[in-house]
């Protein structure tokens, strides 16, 4: 009798959640530079961007649609006709989430802003064209580096940091050495004075990577020993770019930030045990990965973005599972 429960529990729950696809939804756009981008080849491809993992943070009635590009700057993003393709999108009462700062600090004349001059005015414009087509601006400041070390090379480029393998880490510090300056204060300042919801996240990702410690911070990055992902045979070090645990630690924060200083949001943010998405979006791409991750007996949610999956009742009767599911996404217990 208990397994005819669950298993009616679990097709209800598939059925009524998975059928509201097509239904009219707030969409939230990011715009941003690689440690928010969607990131090529997710079956292979370690590296994520927190905005490909924002979705998982999010229930049905809020769609993430993330035009966060590696190596763009506010002022190339503009430039290249990557803002008209948003701005010709936004619907009134849709959200725009506004990170940039990286590669604004580049000295390349086509990505590079100055932190209370042209920055501010990109960060500005953005800002204003939103509103203009009724949407909701939101400003983001950069997410830190992780950087241990006293003496920044600010020529470093961050898309060339996929060509370093991994090798010993030089390290003078316990604290973790702040590498934006001014540009990580430019957002508060323009949010401030345009009256736009400001998050920090380089805030929130400092205390997230000192949290961890030197050692411990690796974790989220691209930091691999050699033979440990196949497709990077000579391992990485990146201390930019987030993996999939620390891309998905990362929208967690911020999607809690964004749920505690916008209201009409808070209702919508959600926290799973695991997301599942064959596009990357979440920390497993196969249902059946998540399932086997969960201690027998022990209670779990999973939220399953995308993909059709069949699950054994027979598997079900010692897990205590709950699914959920985003827009076409199908679950069915067999």
């Amino acid at each position: 009798m208990k397994t005819n429960k669950l298993t009616i529990f679990v097709l209800v729950v598939a059925v009524v959640l998975c059928l509201s696809a097509g239904k009219k939804r707030t969409t939230i756009f990011v715009i941003g530079d690689s440690t928010a981008a969607e990131k090529s080849h997710p079956e292979s491809n370690p590296e994520r961007g927190w905005g490909m993992m924002l979705q998982g943070f999010f229930d049905d009635d809020i769609r993430v649609d993330n035009h966060a590009v590696n190596g763009r700057s506010s002022k190339s993003f503009l430039d290249e006709g990557r803002w008209q393709k948003v701005l010709d999108r936004i619907k009134p009462g849709d959200y725009v989430f506004i990170q940039f700062g990286h590669n604004d600090e580049k000295p390349k004349a086509d990505r590079h802003t100055v932190p209370g001059s042209t920055f501010d005015a990109y960060l500005s414009r953005y800002v204003g064209e939103t509103r203009a087509k009724g949407g909701i601006p939101v400003l983001f400041s950069c997410v830190v580096r992780r950087n241990f070390i006293h003496q920044v090379d600010s020529t470093v480029d961050d898309e060339s940091l996929r060509q370093v393998v991994y090798g010993d880490e030089v390290v003078n510090s316990d604290t973790l050495v702040d590498t934006h300056g001014a540009y990580k204060d430019a957002p508060r300042n323009v949010a401030r004075k345009l009256g736009v919801t400001f998050i920090d996240a380089n805030k929130i990702t400092h205390d997230l990577e000192q949290g961890m410690g030197v050692t411990g911070s690796r974790k989220l990055h691209v930091w691999y020993r050699p033979g440990e992902i196949a497709s990077i045979p000579k391992g990485r070090k990146d201390n930019t770019h987030y993996n999939i645990y620390g891309a998905r630690r990362v929208a967690g924060l911020l999607a809690g930030a964004v749920g505690k200083e916008i209201k009409a949001l808070r209702k919508h943010v959600v926290h799973f045990d695991h997301v599942v998405s064959t596009q990357g979006r979440g920390n497993y791409m196969n249902l059946q990965d998540a399932i086997d991750a969960i201690p027998t007996g022990q209670k779990a949610r999973i939220y399953v973005l995308d993909g059709r999956w069949t699950v054994n009742k027979k598997e079900l009767r010692n897990k205590k599972l709950k699914f959920e599911c985003y827009e076409g996404a199908r679950v069915l217990v067999e």
